[in-house]
């Protein structure tokens, strides 16, 4: 299914028609690539992940990801990548020869930016201390460890793999492995959990010492075990107690908040993150994969893989599942629903040199955001206030056609 990708076709905004221009530059490139297995699904996953084998087809998955990168290249040609983030399933299940040949194979279609971030997540259960010194070796240059809590039976509740100590020596194994920055993912609003024991994990993940926290609560996703047998999880004044102290306490140690639910010391916000947010453009392969690319015309197009690994595998199957070029009534949403995530927003600039439009489409519903109190005054940012981060959803329908 496509758009209309007319490079001179309108959009109502305003109440007046805007032209939608050819983009005067292309926004910075990343690649995702997804590796689709775990040693256990989670019961409150809802990513494509599946249950590993006891011998993964590394050779298979890795030639068919330099297939499928190969039928993206046409879109990309000329340009070079910023940022590379390993996500999954449990990419960290593949062993360094396996990635190294990936890497080697992708930079050798697109050249690397000299200051590349190249990001693997890994779970505590899979940690080994020579994998890990070898993946640092290829050029991985940052880690996210899924941590989730240090407490056992939290742990348990959320059907992880490894213990408490074994998420703490993964932190530490890290560092000697020499990753200087690595992120901790950390989830609160868990079953039967108290503002103590949110807070004793924010306390024990900080006393580690990464670069970065992702700290977000957790949500029953449908398509789920827990959306299917939800737990108990806590009242809202609890959840509500939690985000504020939790806040605070990541702001006394130096953790600044940047997006919903990140949190960074100076110079240490996500890039490949932060390239999502801001409406940069990213390559996506590997089973279930997304994808998205601005094209000098002014196209944008989304793309999406083919799901199951088994018929990722198949080369009798495409890789590719779908495409939609975004139509202009589309973008405006489609930017800010990224955007606005961003604490700080984005500068106002952004949007149309990413888009294509005029600013003056945003003008109706950007002054009704404005008055509602959801939206900064400030033509130069497009930024929510405090109020809008919390109501973010309801911010975000007034942008929609």
């Amino acid at each position: 299914m496509t758009g209309d990708s007319s490079a001179s076709s309108l959009i109502i905004g305003g109440g007046a028609a805007s032209p939608r221009a050819p983009l005067p530059t292309l926004p910075p490139l990343s690649l995702y690539i997804h590796i689709p297995w775990c040693v256990r699904k989670c019961p409150y996953c809802d990513f494509n992940s599946h249950t590993a084998s006891p011998v993964l087809p590394e050779q298979e998955y890795v030639d068919a990801l330099l297939a499928d990168l190969d039928q993206d290249l046409h879109a990309v040609y000329g340009r070079e990548i910023t940022s590379i983030f390993f996500g999954g399933g449990t990419p960290s299940l593949f062993s360094a020869e396996a990635l190294g040949r990936l890497l080697e194979g992708v930079e050798q279609r697109i050249p690397f930016a000299h200051d590349i971030e190249i990001t693997l997540e890994a779970n505590p259960g899979t940690f080994e201390q020579e994998k890990f010194v070898a993946y640092r070796q290829l050029g991985i240059n940052r880690l996210s460890i899924g941590i989730q809590s240090f407490q056992q039976e939290k742990l348990k509740a959320l059907g992880r793999i490894h213990n408490g100590d074994e998420a703490v020596r993964a932190a530490g194994m890290a560092r000697q492995a020499g990753f200087d920055n690595f992120n901790l993912d950390l989830m609160h609003g868990l079953p039967d959990q108290s503002l103590d024991d949110a807070l004793s994990d924010l306390r024990q993940a900080i006393e580690l010492k990464p670069t970065h926290i992702s700290w977000y609560q957790l949500t029953l996703e449908p398509n789920t075990v827990f959306w299917n047998q939800p737990p108990v999880l806590p009242e809202d004044d609890t959840l509500w107690d939690i985000q504020e102290a939790g806040q605070a306490l990541l702001a006394e140690h130096g953790y600044a908040q940047y997006e919903v639910s990140a949190y960074a010391q100076a110079g240490r916000p996500a890039r490949h993150n932060l390239n999502y947010w801001s409406f940069g453009d990213f390559i996506g392969i590997g089973a279930g994969a997304h994808g998205k690319l601005s094209h000098p015309d002014g196209r944008i197009v989304r793309t999406w893989k083919t799901r199951l690994p088994k018929d990722y595998l198949n080369p009798a199957k495409s890789f590719q599942a779908g495409e939609k070029s975004l139509t202009n009534d589309e973008l405006p949403f489609d930017f800010l629903m990224n955007a606005l995530r961003l604490t700080d927003g984005v500068e106002s600039r952004l949007y149309p040199e990413r888009t294509g439009l005029s600013l003056y489409s945003l003008a109706e519903a950007r002054s009704d955001a404005e008055q509602s109190g959801l939206l900064q005054v400030e033509p130069s940012r497009l930024a929510a206030t405090e109020r809008g981060q919390l109501f973010l959803n309801d911010l975000l329908q007034k942008f929609l056609s």
